[in-house]
């Protein structure tokens, strides 16, 4: 009797103790999320986790219904109050919003803040993934994703194999009459020419900076490559042979133009297997089949 008493009192002692580990796990998922960063957001949607998402960024712009959640700001200009009013549990941002005393402020006030790296490469994207999905208790959905994303990469490199020449491509994400806006060396923008098999035509500097026109003009480029923004500043096609600096370059007179949304081209996230395909495929006649 002694015996039983000792296992069966185990069982009720066991399922209570499994009921409060359950309990935990579930509260350590955040419900109320913050994201910042448009592919950020774009994973939180990918791992079917948009239930949990109370706000996001201006820059979160895919998939459509993130534009129907709340608003926060621009993620290099935030500011405490408005991410505080939302009462949210966690905050996702990406590595490069700031300023960094707007996350002081929020750890301050008890909201956990996750920062997610931000490197281009396809091991970045994927390294992204795996932060989010760990953040949103989404551990299994990540993996798959991940998953998913290396077979595509894999795929991408070995169908690309095969091409030769690497043509030389500016990429501008902001252009006006008077302004070129140019990405260099260690930018996202270096990093889906790299995987597109194209070389950067400005290497002369790092990041983002205005472009002079005596410094594009003898850089040659092979290709002009355009956010979408930036495209349709120029007014298109039209507007990019006729503007001064890059109407004189030999990619403008060839119409070696090509415009691409921003996030979708830039923001390492889940698309970015799509991006280098869309690139490649222009920047390369001879592109290989199975490059999709």
């Amino acid at each position: 009797m002694a015996m039983c008493a000792r296992r069966c009192g185990a069982a009720p002692v066991m399922g209570a103790l499994m009921a409060v580990l359950t309990a935990l796990a579930s509260a350590e998922e955040p419900e109320r999320v913050v994201s910042i960063g448009g592919s950020v957001t774009e994973i939180v949607y990918r791992l079917d986790r948009s239930d949990q998402l109370v706000a996001v960024d201006s820059t979160s712009t895919y998939p459509a219904p993130a534009a129907e959640l709340p608003d926060v700001g621009y993620m290099r200009q935030l500011s405490a109050e408005p991410i505080l009013s939302l009462d949210p549990d966690h905050v996702i941002v990406a590595a490069d919003a700031g300023p960094p005393v707007v996350f002081e402020k929020l750890r301050s006030a008890d909201v956990p803040v996750t920062r997610v790296a931000d490197e281009p490469s396809p091991a970045g994207v994927i390294d992204k993934v795996s932060t989010v999905a760990t953040t949103l208790g989404a551990e299994e959905e990540g993996e798959a994703l991940a998953e998913r994303l290396k077979t595509r990469f894999d795929a991408l490199e070995r169908a690309m194999q095969t091409v030769g020449d690497r043509p030389s491509a500016v990429v501008l994400i902001a252009a006006g009459a008077g302004n070129l806006m140019a990405a260099g060396r260690a930018t996202s923008a270096a990093g889906i020419l790299e995987l597109a098999k194209a070389r950067p035509a400005i290497d002369a500097y790092q990041g983002y900076r205005p472009l002079s026109a005596e410094a594009l003009i003898a850089a040659e480029p092979d290709w002009i490559v355009l956010t979408q923004s930036a495209f349709s500043s120029l007014g298109g096609g039209e507007g990019v042979r006729d503007h001064p600096a890059l109407g004189a370059t030999k990619a403008a007179e060839a119409g070696r133009i090509v415009a691409l949304d921003g996030l979708f081209l830039l923001g390492f996230g889940p698309r970015t297997p799509d991006a280098v395909t869309r690139l490649a495929e222009q920047l390369h006649s001879d592109l290989p089949d199975g490059a999709d």
